[in-house]
């Protein structure tokens, strides 16, 4: 259903105000040939009416001859940005860039930020944009689960396709995405909704089984068969399964990089309004797949980089994989039971207390 602009402009401006833009601060649009042109229109219009001044910087793509894929994390580090220093000056002196081409796992995002530059990406197609539009209900679902994190010693992950995975925490920071930049030096994802972290170098252990309804990105396909990942020393050591398995080993392979088999961030989904089913209903280069991997009660895990945690593994090779059905537990707590996100855990810990003395 296509979008009117008045409701997006609305949503801009409602994500706009929760990043706390003021008159008078420098917006810088960063934009590509796949920008969509309704969601840049309405950026720079919600923007302008709050009093912004407001700047657009297109650059060409790249990573064409590299990449298997046009989705845009399908082949990461080398970005428009490299080596193009007048447009990370412009980005380094803007109060807030509003990403719509997608800039991430790069040296030159983590120079922006550290200069107190807020990052907020969007690049879902605006009815996406519109039905998960971030809230301060949002905020408070995920920094619940932040807090549930902090400190614990492991994450545990087992369903009944027979998924066995033991991951020791603590080495990497929590990573909060909420849909909006309310701090400076912060980025974030519209949509979005989880919380995630990396497990302690090398000490992912155990087994991995992604069953049907499971999903692949970027490949953006559900998984139709079974798919062993064995897991050993923080890197998935064998893939095992009918012909998925084969095409999922082929793909990595085609990088060349051992590290493209590392465990990355781990961590479960928290948003409401996303729907595991969405996927089916878009053309592949339309959607980055944001449903699937903040869609309430999902275990989401990823293969690849972990720079952006600080780590020193930059591959190219950057696979997302949500997944149903999981038990989730952090130490003894289980926070995820069978895909289920455990409600009562899911709100402010104040609420929590008060709810307890009630």
């Amino acid at each position: 259903m296509a979008v009117r602009d008045t409701d997006l402009i609305r949503a801009w401006t409602q994500v706009l105000t929760l990043s706390k833009l003021k008159a008078g601060d420098a917006v810088t649009v960063l934009t590509s040939e796949h920008t969509h042109p309704q969601t840049l229109r309405c950026a720079i219009t919600a923007a302008t009416m709050l009093g912004a001044c407001v700047s657009r910087l297109d650059l060409p793509p790249v990573n064409a001859e590299k990449s298997l894929s046009r989705d845009p994390l399908a082949y990461l580090g080398t970005t428009p940005l490299t080596g193009n220093r007048a447009a990370i000056a412009a980005l380094k002196a803007s109060d807030l860039v509003l990403d719509l081409m997608t800039l991430l796992f790069s040296p030159e995002q983590h120079e922006i930020l550290q200069g107190g530059t807020k990052i907020l990406l969007a690049v879902e197609p605006p009815e996406v944009l519109l039905r998960m539009v971030p809230t301060l209900e949002d905020f408070e679902r995920v920094q619940a689960a932040v807090a549930l994190l902090k400190g614990r010693k492991t994450m545990r992950v087992s369903s009944a396709a027979g998924t066995d995975l033991h991951l020791p925490l603590g080495e990497y920071p929590i990573t909060a995405e909420y849909g909006f930049v309310d701090q400076p030096g912060r980025w974030d994802h519209w949509p979005s909704g989880f919380a995630f972290t990396w497990p302690n170098e090398g000490g992912a252990q155990g087994r991995i089984v992604l069953a049907k309804g499971d999903v692949l990105l970027p490949m953006k396909s559900y998984v139709g068969e079974p798919i062993e990942l064995t897991v050993r020393d923080g890197f998935v050591t064998r893939i095992d399964g009918a012909v998925e398995a084969e095409m999922l080993r082929e793909y990595i392979e085609s990088f060349g990089d051992p590290e493209a088999y590392a465990i990355s961030h781990i961590g479960w989904g928290l948003q409401k309004r996303a729907y595991w089913s969405t996927l089916g209903l878009y053309d592949r280069e339309a959607t980055l797949g944001m449903d699937a991997r903040a869609v309430s009660g999902n275990f989401l895990f990823s293969l690849g980089p972990n720079n952006e945690a600080g780590g020193s593994r930059t591959t190219a090779c950057h696979i997302d994989i949500p997944m149903r059905r999981c038990n989730v537990f952090v130490d003894e707590l289980q926070v995820v039971r069978e895909g289920q996100v455990v409600e009562e855990l899911m709100t402010p810990q104040p609420a929590r207390k008060e709810r307890a003395h009630a």
